[in-house]
Formats: structure tokens, sequence, C-alpha cells
């Protein structure tokens, strides 16, 4: 039998207490886990920080700083997860799929605060995984920033959790090694979809989950993804619209538009709602930011947020 060095032995630990309690999934939480999970200060709930700018890696630092810096959220030996949007076997250029260098950038920080480890994770739709993971771009940028980078591909990569305050969903999946991370950072690029008007952070957490095609099945995809969110809560999320896909999301290609712009903050619903209006459209016109908003997850009136530019 293999003898587990002491952060293997954490992590051990991390991923039973992560089956009791995930983002308040449990009605009866493990105690301990709870306060591992929650130990670092968190940014302020009522703040986004805007970035605009040429350089989406200077945006990406500026929008972490404005919110207080990193080293709020990460402290030294915490293990990171980053789940960018790679789905899709496309260029950076085409705007499907989360620019690289913001990626990189989150990475760096991460390990500039004293992360021991930063895993960068998707579900990845396009095949085979591994040339996507290359394609876009996202895999060389993190792994030079210090980033192990995977794709979460099979149905064993996945644990189980609980959907209790869900409409539609009550029990689904999520990546087990989300379940173990100290920190969660979900980092989405903004770009239309065709069923759901818009793909931004709320619903880029679809990519957390192993069977994202038993949504589109349902009654209500928007529903199911305001049910998630419930579930599984980022520590942070951070919009990448450098450059945003405008038509025929979410795969593209598409028209794009240079936006240049990194929305940062722990409310998810709030980066989804100013996310929305770079597309011209209120919060209000996307069902799940609406639906994730009435589920208690979030803020959708903008005008209840301080903005940090």
């Amino acid at each position: 039998m293999k003898k587990l060095n002491r952060r293997e032995f954490i992590e051990s630990l991390a991923g039973i207490g992560a089956a009791l309690f995930v983002g308040g999934c449990s009605s009866q939480p493990d105690a301990n886990v709870k306060s591992a999970k929650t130990r670092a200060p968190k940014f302020n709930a009522n703040e986004l920080a805007v970035m605009s700018g040429d350089d989406p890696t200077k945006n990406t630092r500026a929008a972490i700083n404005a919110l207080g810096g990193i080293s709020k959220l990460v402290r030294k030996g915490d293990f990171v997860v980053v789940k960018p949007n790679i789905a899709w076997n496309r260029p950076p250029t085409a705007a499907a799929t989360t620019n690289p260098e913001v990626v990189a950038e989150i990475v760096r920080m991460c390990k500039e605060a004293g992360a021991y480890k930063v895993l960068v994770i998707d579900h990845i739709i396009d095949r085979p995984a591994e040339g996507v993971l290359g394609f876009t771009g996202i895999q060389a940028a993190a792994e030079k920033a210090g980033a192990v980078v995977s794709a979460a591909q099979n149905e064993s990569d996945y644990r189980t959790i609980a959907v209790p305050k869900g409409k539609v969903i009550k029990s689904d999946t999520c990546i087990k090694e989300i379940l173990k991370a100290d920190v969660f950072i979900n980092v989405p690029i903004a770009k239309t979809h065709s069923a759901t008007r818009l793909t931004l952070g709320l619903k880029n957490l679809m990519g957390c989950n192993w069977d994202r095609q038993a949504w589109h099945q349902s009654a209500s995809l928007d529903q199911c993804i305001a049910d998630y969110a419930t579930a599984i809560k980022p520590d942070l999320t951070i919009l990448d619209a450098t450059r945003i896909l405008l038509t025929n999301g979410p795969k593209g290609p598409g028209k794009t538009k240079d936006v240049k712009k990194i929305i940062a903050g722990t409310d998810p619903v709030a980066v989804d709602a100013f996310g929305a209006t770079l597309f011209n459209m209120k919060p209000s016109d996307i069902g799940y930011i609406k639906f994730a908003h009435e589920l208690g997850v979030g803020e959708i009136d903008l005008n209840k947020m301080k903005i940090l530019s």
C-alpha cells in the first residue's frame, strides 16, 4: 500500500468532507470542512471590478487587485482550481474559449500568493480533448505560468452532489477536484448561446458536471443552470470580455467584438448581470440570471453594486 504524504492525506480527507459540504448543499455539513473552505478572507460581495485596456494580462491583474488582491483569497499551501471555458476546438481569436492570457495571469497570481498547486480543468466537448487543450492555447499558457492542466473526460472524474434548493434538479455531479479545492475560480468567456442567449459565468458551471445533455433535455435549461449555482459556488468569477462572440455561439465561428474588458467579483449573478449589458441586454432578459437571483445566489440589480474601475 502506498504511504500518503501530508498533502495527499489532507486531500483524501477533503474529498470525504466535500461530499458532505459543497457550497452549503448539505443539510448536515462537516464543521471542519466548512472552516477550511471559508478560512481565507473574502472579497466584498457588493463590489465588481471592471477593468479595460488593450492588455488582457494587465486587466486581469488590475481587476483582482481592485477587489483587494489575490492574497485575500489564496494562501500559502492552498490547492486552487481554475475552470475556464475550454469546450471547443477553436483558437483564441474565435472568442469561443477563454483567453489563455487571462488564465495564465490568474495562475501566476495564485502561485505568487503561495498556492502549492493550481489545476486548470474543464469538461471538453470537442474531441480529442488533448488537441483542444493545445489548439485553444490554454494548456501552453497555463503550464508556463505554473499550472497543471487536465480534462475531466471520464465519469470517474466526478462525484455526486446534492442540490436541495433546486427547483428542477435535486442532485447532480461535479468534478471531484473542484470539491477538494481550497479555492475555486470560475473563468468564463462572454459569448452568445443558441439556447440561453448568452454564456457567462453561471452557464460556464455546466462544464463542472458530467451529463450536461440532461440539462438540455429538461423542461428548463435556464432553471437547471440556476439550480446548480445554489450548490456549486465559485470563490471568484472572472469574466473574460477581451473579445466577445456576438453570433453563432457558443462554438462559432461568428462575428466578434473587441470589448477589452475583464469583470471580476465574488457575486456570480452580479458578474453575469454586468456581462449581459455588454450585449445590450438587460440582466433579466437572461433566464438563468433571473432565476439564480430569485434563488438567492446573488444580486441582479447593478445599481446595488459598487463598480471599481
